[in-house]
């Protein structure tokens, strides 16, 4: 595999899920390799040509310039990383099972916050208040369970835990902004101002296109 060639990232400038994996590749220097396609996903219409790539119909979707094909964030993610020397992915076992934790905790507060748009974009009529009242008691405890975790967060070497959990809380603010789920978590909400002042996460702030 070519190391130099340019790869072509099928993306979303308002997907948290293409978010983390630019971050990811600005902060291993490897931005400018990075060829961007503005694709449309989601909805009920589907995407043919994408779906020729990647059968899930999803991005974010890196192809390579050897035609190799890689999906969806958390392996774009750790290929990036493998692809320049192994910065975000801890090599000891300890610190990278915490950041895989972190990982997933990130990624599934995103899970559930695109469940929860959903329901909002439907009718009232047919919105379910159980499972509404469910899925932000679930974001609810993820913050409580963050908030406790916050000075770890802020003591460990940035990695892809990091950066998935940064992204959550910023899809957070960028759809459901009015929860202002900073309050009552100062130690969280203060991690959060350090994560929105790196130069990866400024150059790649979620907006609507």
């Amino acid at each position: 595999m070519d190391d130099t060639a340019r790869m072509l990232l099928h993306w979303s400038p308002r997907s948290p899920y293409v978010r983390k994996a630019v971050i990811t590749a600005h902060e291993l220097g490897l931005q400018d390799r990075i060829e961007r396609v503005r694709t449309v996903v989601g909805g009920t219409t589907p995407h043919p040509e994408l779906m020729r790539e990647n059968p899930l119909g999803k991005i974010p979707t890196l192809v390579l310039a050897d035609g190799t094909i890689i999906y969806d964030a958390p392996v774009v993610c750790e290929f990036l990383d493998r692809m320049a020397g192994g910065a975000l992915f801890p090599a000891a076992w300890e610190a990278r099972l915490v950041a895989l934790r972190w990982q997933a905790l990130g990624s599934g507060m995103l899970d559930i916050s695109l469940l929860r748009l959903g329901e909002r974009h439907k009718p009232e009529a047919m919105r379910s208040a159980p499972h509404e009242a469910l899925w932000l008691g679930k974001i609810t405890c993820c913050l409580d369970a963050l908030e406790g975790e916050a000075a770890a967060l802020a003591a460990a070497p940035f990695n892809i835990g990091h950066i998935a959990v940064g992204v959550a809380l910023g899809y957070l603010d960028f759809r459901f902004g009015p929860e202002a789920w900073r309050e009552g978590r100062p130690k969280l909400a203060a991690w959060h101002a350090t994560f929105n002042a790196r130069p990866s996460v400024a150059a790649n702030m979620p907006e609507e296109g």
